[in-house]
């Protein structure tokens, strides 16, 4: 005995309903386009995530008031000092706002990833979007430019003030390089260093554990060369020292606190090298495991 169907609309009471040819049932044809997804679309959902949250404003706010603040302290302290420059760079002194505010942008970089698996709203990015590759690269597109616009005006705006404030103190003109390294170029290191944050706050999925763990990248090898007295350790001394983040940091400013190791645009090669193998690690834990 046959299972009776289920009667059909009327036409006069679904507008827009159309038969499917060769079946059963009418089909509805949508007055919405149907588009395509593509990577335009997962940056501007990730834009517009990362521009709406109060975290975002918070730490990019504090970064600001951080390299702004101490940097016009630094220039306005070396301004009003007897001491002279003798011929330094007074570009220098943009340092130390920036080694602070590297606490904002690893931040924010964690929580750009991490706090979506905290409050379960990953599951809605990968609804939407179930293509993983395409959500990790909108999310680091978005942060690194975001991190570096905002790092390089901040700089940029100390640079020139600090300048023109230390220029009666014995500070040389600095050349065009080294007004390119240290806007552009420390830029660039802080932005990849924030991505690095984000890919590592996507491996771990943890926000407070995340920060830590990068806040001791960027803090520990420092500290713990500067208590190794024993002649023993002098070269895991000196290695420590040479590629701590601050001295890397430091190589932009023509400042190295050390004789050796790197130079030039080398730290920002380091940065690159060790943010790409963690953004390989990031994709192959995301694509193999559950959100």
């Amino acid at each position: 005995m046959s299972t009776p169907q289920p009667p059909m609309p009327q036409a006069h009471s679904a507008p827009g309903w159309q038969p499917v040819p060769g079946g059963p049932y009418p089909g509805y044809t949508s007055p919405i386009p149907v588009v395509r997804t593509h990577l335009g679309h997962a940056l501007t959902s990730e834009w517009t995530k990362i521009k709406s949250v109060r975290s975002t404003m918070w730490t990019l706010g504090v970064f600001v008031v951080l390299v702004v603040g101490i940097g016009l302290l630094a220039g306005a302290t070396v301004s009003h000092s007897s001491s002279q420059m003798d011929d330094q760079n007074p570009l220098q002194l943009g340092f130390f706002g920036l080694l602070l505010g590297t606490i904002c942008i690893i931040t924010l970089g964690v929580l750009t990833t991490a706090s979506e698996y905290g409050t379960g709203m990953i599951r809605t990015t990968m609804t939407a979007c179930p293509s993983r590759g395409r959500v990790l690269a909108a999310k680091a597109i978005v942060f690194f430019a975001l991190a570096f616009v905002i790092t390089l005006a901040a700089a940029s705006f100390v640079a020139m003030v600090q300048n023109s404030m230390v220029h009666g103190n014995g500070a040389r003109t600095p050349t065009g390089s080294e007004w390119f390294k240290a806007t552009v170029g420390v830029s660039l290191y802080l932005a990849l260093l924030g991505l690095l944050s984000l890919l590592i706050g996507s491996i771990l999925r943890h926000s407070a554990g995340a920060i830590t763990i990068m806040i001791g990248v960027v803090l520990a090898p420092l500290v713990i060369a500067l208590f190794m007295f024993s002649a023993s350790l002098h070269k895991v001394r000196e290695w420590l020292l040479e590629y701590s983040i601050p001295n890397q940091m430091s190589v932009f400013y023509a400042n190295s606190l050390s004789n050796s190791g790197p130079s030039g645009w080398e730290p920002l090669w380091i940065m690159l090298g060790v943010t790409a193998a963690a953004g390989a690690g990031a994709y192959a834990l995301l694509r193999g495991r559950d959100v």
